[in-house]
């Protein structure tokens, strides 16, 4: 692991990427592009609308979308993404290749927000599998089976075995990500599966465990899925991200939700990162004693596994006190950022 001065002031990185980035639509969506735009020069943009974003021709008209949100000044691109189903014909690929698609996300049916429409059966995608594998777009997986037989804190494991080995063997020329891992198996995994399999890492899930959630009572805001896990996970993950394998990168799985849905009976999972991102970035690896490797982490590895340029702007965070605003304005409710309230170590210049 690599070693920074325990007083390094400020750190000025390439301007990097986010690999898995939710901004859902509408009111909400002109809420939130802003910050993420503030940060990143692109982002992956996850197709879990309701409906679902399945046709090159919704990409395209979504991509529009989020470009008209980009606050005037800052240079920001969507990447986009088609949601992966039973029934899309291997057809579109070749559409969506053509429109600028780079890669299509594998929901389990039921594993997480909006995935409803998800894959019921692997085996009933394998011929757009293939078009994808000729056409040369990426597979981004949510890495967790849905048996309700199968412990919430093992599902991704489960995963790991049942499905991903087997369709890893099925198809050897496509490139899958693993999306958000949580597991020790899964970063495990991922670093020994070779130079096609990657993953993407998040802020939450570098910097707490499980205890986040229950610490003086529920705390939803630290809810997730993949949920937090134990101790000696986030130690896994922290150890991939800060080891210079090319295979680990950023993506913050920022998922904003209306205050009052997170707080509520039955609340939804996801955490909001997307205003204060590099800053929680910046604190896990400084914590890890690894700045030196941030750089190459958030704004290298992914483009290099996308096969997409490199950025030529940079970012600069400075080791002074970032007061974290309770809540902001999203549609005509409230969303509470990660943090909200408390005093981050870094702060983006």
């Amino acid at each position: 692991m690599g070693q920074s001065l325990p007083m390094t002031s400020s750190i000025t990185l390439t301007r990097p990427d986010d690999w898995h980035l939710h901004v859902r639509d509408g009111a909400a969506m002109a809420a939130v592009v802003p910050h993420t735009a503030a940060q990143f020069a692109r982002a992956i943009i996850m197709p879990n609308l309701k409906p679902p974003v399945t046709t090159a021709a919704q990409a395209i008209a979504y991509r529009d979308r989020i470009r008209a949100c980009v606050p005037a000044g800052l240079a920001f691109e969507p990447l986009m993404t088609l949601y992966l189903t039973d029934k899309l014909p291997p057809e579109e690929i070749r559409r969506a290749k053509a429109a600028g698609v780079v890669a299509l996300k594998f929901y389990p049916a039921g594993a997480t927000t909006n995935s409803d429409a998800g894959v019921t059966d692997i085996r009933k995608t394998y011929a757009t599998l293939e078009a994808m594998q000729r056409e040369g777009l990426l597979l981004l997986v949510h890495g967790e089976v849905t048996s309700p037989e199968v412990d919430l804190f093992d599902r991704e494991a489960a995963f790991i075995d049942e499905q991903l080995i087997p369709l890893r063997r099925d198809f050897p020329g496509l490139k899958i990500v693993m999306e958000h891992i949580t597991t020790r198996e899964a970063a495990h995994y991922v670093r020994d599966a070779g130079p096609l399999t990657a993953a993407t890492l998040t802020a939450h899930h570098l910097l707490y465990n499980r205890n986040a959630i229950f610490t003086g009572g529920i705390r939803p805001h630290y809810y997730c899925l993949p949920v937090l896990k134990r101790e000696t996970h986030r130690l896994a993950l922290v150890a991939a991200a800060t080891s210079g394998h090319p295979n680990f990168f950023l993506g913050t799985d920022s998922a904003p939700h209306a205050a009052h849905l997170k707080e509520h009976a039955v609340g939804c999972a996801g955490c909001y990162t997307g205003f204060n991102a590099m800053e929680l970035y910046a604190q896990a690896f400084d914590a890890a004693g690894a700045l030196d490797k941030l750089e190459a982490f958030a704004s290298f590895f992914g483009a290099d596994f996308y096969g997409l340029p490199r950025n030529t702007g940079t970012l600069t965070l400075r080791r002074e006190p970032l007061l974290v605003p309770e809540a902001f304005a999203y549609g005509e409710a409230q969303l509470k950022p990660l943090c909200a309230g408390e005093t981050l170590a870094w702060k983006a210049a």
